[in-house]
């Protein structure tokens, strides 16, 4: 708890040098507070790891634990600037250490960068969405909801939810999943706070300040675990937020035409969940940290979206919802089970995944990511076939 308590700290103080207008940034994060922001490329990090593991003394077991996944995450991982790949002991469960979004730096950060000052004249709601009642909404056996927005009858869908997934994960060094971003600009606030910027619309080329960045931590998670991973990064919302799905339908039919081994492929967004002058901020604590809640949406064909296997994809999703919940309860919104096409015609694995919202912080996405990206590396390592 201690420790928990110093990084949220760190965390404030970065995210008060963040909100503050440059003038007064610059008297008071290097006049009064001295605060210094470090950026750590593979290698630099790599070297501290070794460091801290000489002075502290770290038994010969845990540092051959590290050598070993360091080599199983050598050359078949696409990590950001600042990412590491090492476990951090200590709490409840070990999670990789990845480093903070305020202090990865971009190589480009585009068109349109990231905000350097931010004004607040919007109001952030912090808020956890539970469990949900009415007629549009059922549980599913294993734990999570599907908020039913279709004609077919709950009853159908309930039964439907049971099913396992339509596919069989081979044991294999090909890639099991691709993760791509047809919204890629889509952004999050820098940290906790009670207003937001109404002037910002939440969008950003910087790859360490949006989706991508998620993508990353979700990519950490699956390659730490030996699942093989595709991560297209391209920007297809960007200059142009008209025709998004259509280009990323591209980028993603040359990726399954190429690596026919792929069985999941993951659309990772946020959501933007607000009104005039507000935005708010879905967030649960898991193991002392806050996570932003995750809704995946599985598209349903009413005969008119060309997807005639569009139950296969819900049944992944509430496999995937049940094995989100038994281990972390809370993290997630119902699955949004409606008439939407978003490319899931492509595989019977393909799921649409929001990530918060506009008014969710970029550690707590980053955070979601990793906890998305371990359950999902442990249910499909479940359904190899050995």
């Amino acid at each position: 708890m201690k420790r928990h308590r110093r990084r949220r700290s760190k965390g404030l103080l970065r995210c008060a040098a963040a909100v503050m207008l440059p003038v007064a940034a610059a008297a008071s994060v290097h006049g009064a507070l001295g605060i210094k922001n470090t950026f750590f490329s593979a290698d630099e990090l790599a070297v501290s790891i070794s460091e801290k593991a000489e002075a502290a003394h770290t038994d010969p077991e845990t540092i051959s634990r590290i050598i070993r996944e360091d080599k199983l995450l050598e050359g078949k991982m696409t990590l950001s600037e600042g990412y590491g790949a090492f476990d951090e002991s200590g709490g409840v469960r070990d999670y990789l250490r990845l480093a903070d979004p305020l202090d990865m730096r971009a190589d480009n950060e585009g068109a349109k960068p990231y905000p350097k000052s931010w004004g607040g004249d919007g109001e952030i709601i912090r808020t956890t969405y539970g469990e949900y009642s009415g007629n549009a909404f059922f549980d599913i056996e294993g734990g999570g909801q599907v908020n039913n927005k279709t004609d077919i009858p709950n009853e159908v869908l309930i039964r439907e939810s049971g099913f396992l997934p339509n596919f069989s994960v081979d044991d294999t060094d090909e890639p099991l999943v691709l993760i791509y971003h047809t919204h890629t600009t889509e952004s999050f606030e820098p940290c906790v706070r009670g207003n937001f910027d109404t002037s910002f619309n939440y969008r950003t080329t910087d790859p360490t300040k949006n989706v991508i960045m998620v993508g990353d931590a979700i990519q950490a998670e699956l390659e730490a675990q030996g699942i093989g991973v595709i991560h297209a990064r391209d920007i297809h919302d960007y200059p142009s937020y008209n025709g998004s799905y259509a280009r990323s339908r591209e980028t993603i039919t040359a990726i399954l035409e190429k690596y026919p081994s792929i069985k999941v492929v993951l659309d990772i967004h946020r959501d933007a969940i607000g009104g005039d002058g507000v935005a708010y901020q879905p967030f649960t604590e898991i193991d002392g940290r806050e996570a932003a809640q995750v809704m995946i949406i599985s598209g349903c064909d009413d005969g008119t979206l060309g997807m005639p296997n569009y139950m296969e994809n819900f049944h992944f999703a509430c496999t995937l919802q049940s094995k989100l919940e038994s281990d972390h309860k809370g993290i997630t919104r119902p699955i949004l089970f409606d008439y939407r096409h978003y490319n899931q015609d492509l595989t019977n694995g393909s799921l649409l995944i929001e990530v918060g919202s506009h008014g969710s912080t970029l550690s707590q996405v980053q955070f979601s990511g990793q906890l998305f990206g371990r359950s999902l590396g442990e249910l499909l390592n479940s359904m190899k076939r050995r």
